[in-house]
């Protein structure tokens, strides 16, 4: 693919973000990306052949910047504890974004497709990031930041705490300060206070 080309997908991608995000994944049909994108139809299916494939290049899109988020907070200057801290204030940050129907629109997705496995993308988001949090929480551990026998099952825990609360936030809300305590809670299980 040339960078023209390479380009144009990029565009088509966040042009369908913002329309996923706006009517979920149900009910967006490929005429709805092409009106979002001002290209015609012909356009829209050189890159994409369905609305599955471009919402899983959306979800492609919105994992990377996830985990350039993770990476960008890992390569600062700090210690492991407060890399912690930057990365669940971040989390705490879309968590309670006012309406996130791109999250609504994963669950559509996922319930719809029934995507299993290795084709589930966002289980290998959330097994890439599972690993990024543990090697962080393993790298605190050394340094003696933070106290934890098991990085991995720590990781997984508080990536299942984060996704409790971000369903929380779009079924029956929650408030900053519920967010906050949950991540109290994940700093003491680590052995660090947040203050």
């Amino acid at each position: 693919m040339g960078d023209k080309s390479l380009q144009k997908r990029k565009y088509i991608v966040e042009k369908a973000r913002g329309v996923f995000h706006k009517n979920g994944y149900r009910t967006v049909t490929m005429k709805d990306i092409v009106e979002a994108c001002e290209i015609s139809r012909g356009g829209l299916y050189l890159h994409f052949t369905n609305t599955k494939e471009l919402f899983e290049a959306v979800l492609e899109e919105e994992h990377a910047d996830a985990e350039a988020a993770l990476e960008s907070v890992r390569n600062t200057a700090s210690t492991p504890g407060e890399m912690m801290l930057m990365y669940l204030d971040g989390q705490k940050e879309t968590i309670l974004k006012k309406k996130d129907n791109l999250a609504a629109a994963t669950y559509e997705y996922l319930f719809e497709n029934k995507a299993s496995g290795k084709n589930n993308p966002v289980r290998k988001h959330f097994e890439r990031s599972a690993t990024a949090l543990e090697q962080l929480i393993a790298e605190g551990v050394r340094q003696e930041w933070m106290v934890c026998e098991d990085a991995a099952e720590a990781a997984r825990n508080i990536l299942y705490t984060i996704e409790g609360l971000r369903v929380s936030a779009q079924t029956t809300g929650v408030t900053a300060e519920a967010v906050d305590r949950e991540i109290a809670y994940i700093m003491g299980t680590l052995g660090m206070v947040v203050k």
